[in-house]
């Protein structure tokens, strides 16, 4: 991964983001339900893995915000889709819920968290969203640590996060993350 915010990320947002994102968006990851390759039980192994990212670092939100449960409550969404216990309407109500969050959140750290508990349980929805978790995850440990120290505390989450990626979903997150610049 790379230092560095993508400028050309930040410059992205709102209906010209959205759109840019569903022009590249990585067939890899697409639902096959959908007219893709990811089976339903690869697609709940990509949201527990995500969920697992964005909860190792929901500490930094709840120290900021320790009233607000709604990063907190996307991340247990996501688990509970992985487990086939909720549908993706109710984990997406969940993200929303954690994006809105993030919005309101200030930068270095929290705002991060809380976009990867969205992602996460977005991931119900969507599977690509499983790498954003993680990479907002690593993110907001990056935001949070003293700038000396930064960049190797996003290498350490990064590779806390690769540990634990499923064996069955390891190939396609590990050259998804290759192909695709980091935003730290």
């Amino acid at each position: 991964m790379t230092s560095g915010c993508d400028e050309a990320g930040r410059a992205r947002s709102g209906a010209a983001g959205a759109q840019e994102a569903a022009l590249t968006r990585d067939l890899r990851f697409v639902a096959a339900h959908r007219g893709g390759p990811l089976d339903v039980t690869s697609h709940r192994l990509l949201a527990g893995w995500a969920a697992e990212c964005a909860g190792h670092v929901l500490r930094l939100f709840a120290a900021a915000h320790p009233d607000d449960e709604r990063p907190r409550l996307a991340v247990e969404a996501a688990r509970a889709w992985s487990r086939g216990e909720i549908s993706a309407g109710e984990a997406r109500a969940a993200a929303g819920a954690a994006h809105a969050a993030a919005r309101e959140a200030p930068a270095n750290g929290p705002r991060e968290v809380a976009r990867a508990a969205g992602h996460a349980a977005a991931t119900a929805h969507m599977a690509d969203h499983a790498p954003a978790a993680a990479l907002y995850a690593v993110r907001a440990v990056v935001r949070a640590a003293p700038p000396r120290e930064a960049a190797a505390a996003g290498d350490r989450e990064e590779r806390w996060q690769t540990e634990r990626l499923p064996e069955a979903v390891r190939d396609v997150v590990v050259s998804a993350r290759a192909e695709k610049p980091a935003f730290r």
